[in-house]
């Protein structure tokens, strides 16, 4: 049996792994990972590579030596379709940065393919979002936004030391979600590093950062309380904080509402929604929602072909009805483990011939970190089995132990025991922020 994963992400990186140690390893199966990127590195933290709270290349696992440990394969290869009749996936030519072709277009034929290639942000068909303002959809969008990040405290730093006081930064994020409100918080705090490291005439006022959300409030899919608390702790520290403001257009000087009101800025940041990827529209025969996502049965088997799976992101599973609407599989990082598990679980029932499970999800709660200032959130199956808010220093350790989660997942505990040694030293021996 061949099984190839494509996407890498936290479901795809967790399903790969435990079908490599369960059937890689024992010669049951082989496993095939594919993915666009050499390396992973945990979605829900691209906002930290962004800032420069996290390095990606410190902290990235590479899949090739990943899979060399945990019996499964691995190719580099940007997946354009699927012919179902045939059973195979058709793979673009992989080229250098210079353009040349390295690796011709090929195709990989499977006996069971599983899409987990997560989401990319939505930027529902605004004039100018593509052209003008970057997305954190990947760690190269990530880097890049850090190295325009420093150019500009560079900029903006050698301009006040020759005497010119007038001089910001405005960098503007569109999106009042967790990664838009985590974003603003961790920029404070880089300007601080930075300055802390040498840039010593940055100041407070010499960074501007506007949050805009199109809705009445942040983080929708919290209780409006820890909304409330989120907002004015953001004002706190000194994010100008836009709710009911939608932009109607993005262009090279800014953001513009419908209603006239310009945001000037020098970088945009557009964080505002999730959908997945275009191409899952053309595939033949496989129906979509309108959030592109592959519709599954409850056994995660794409509706249509029982020989893929889908997970994560780019797969909608309705869990209900609410008001009339149908409630879908909510795309976070948790929904993309929970369904990890189930396809692991359903492929290895296949091997042994048995009857499949559907996937049940259980929602663990959110949480939203504020940089090391504080953290928000709600955790569900506390006292008496409803929901617990927290804040402060107790979130903040929940909002840490989902990434050591991820990396059990995929590292087992020893290794991750040893992951979080070394997170601690590094504390003590490399700079606090990544400062090129």
């Amino acid at each position: 049996m061949r099984i190839v994963i494509v996407g890498g992400g936290a479901g795809g990186l967790g399903l790969a792994t435990q079908l490599g140690r369960k059937l890689g390893r024992r010669g049951k199966a082989e496993v095939l990972l594919l993915d666009r990127n050499h390396t992973h590195i945990w979605k829900p933290l691209l906002h930290e590579v962004a800032s420069g709270s996290l390095d990606a290349e410190v902290d990235s696992v590479s899949y090739r030596a990943h899979g060399h440990r945990n019996g499964f394969q691995f190719q580099v290869a940007d997946v354009t379709g699927i012919d179902r009749q045939r059973q195979t996936v058709q793979i673009a030519p992989y080229c250098d940065e210079q353009g040349q072709e390295l690796l011709p277009a090929r195709e990989e034929a499977y006996d069971y393919l599983v899409m987990a290639i997560g989401g990319q942000t939505n930027d529902f068909g605004v004039a100018g979002v593509a052209e003008h303002c970057i997305l954190l959809d990947c760690p190269q969008q990530a880097q890049r936004f850090h190295r325009n990040l420093v150019d500009q405290f560079l900029r903006v730093n050698r301009a006040v030391a020759q005497g010119d006081n007038e001089q910001r930064l405005h960098v503007a994020i569109v999106g009042g979600g967790a990664t838009g409100v985590e974003l603003s918080a961790e920029l404070i705090k880089a300007r601080q590093w930075f300055a802390t490291y040498g840039l010593t005439h940055l100041t407070p006022d010499h960074l501007k950062v506007s949050l805009i959300e199109a809705g009445p409030r942040l983080l929708p899919a919290l209780s409006e309380r820890i909304s409330v608390a989120a907002k004015a702790e953001l004002e706190k520290l000194g994010i100008a904080v836009h709710t009911d403001t939608q932009v109607g257009q993005a262009t090279a000087a800014g953001l513009e509402t419908p209603q006239g009101q310009q945001f000037d800025c020098d970088m945009m940041v557009w964080a505002a929604g999730v959908k997945a990827p275009d191409f899952l529209t053309g595939l033949t025969g496989l129906e979509t929602n309108r959030a592109n996502q592959l519709l599954v049965e409850p056994t995660l088997q794409v509706q249509g072909d029982e020989r893929i799976f889908a997970l994560g992101d780019c797969a909608g599973l309705v869990l209900g009805e609410q008001d009339g609407r149908p409630m879908w599989v909510p795309p976070r990082a948790q929904s993309a483990h929970q369904m990890a598990q189930t396809v692991a679980q359903n492929l290895i029932r296949k091997v042994e011939q048995k009857p499949l499970k559907p996937f049940v999800y259980k929602d663990y709660g959110s949480l939203v970190s504020l940089s090391n200032y504080t953290a928000f959130g709600k955790l569900m199956g506390g006292i008496g089995s409803g929901s617990l808010s927290v804040e402060g220093r107790i979130a903040r350790m929940a909002y840490i132990s989902l990434y050591r989660k991820h990396q059990i997942a995929i590292h087992g505990i020893w290794r991750t025991g040893l992951l979080a040694l070394s997170d601690g030293l590094n504390q003590w021996l490399r700079p606090r922020m990544k400062l090129h």
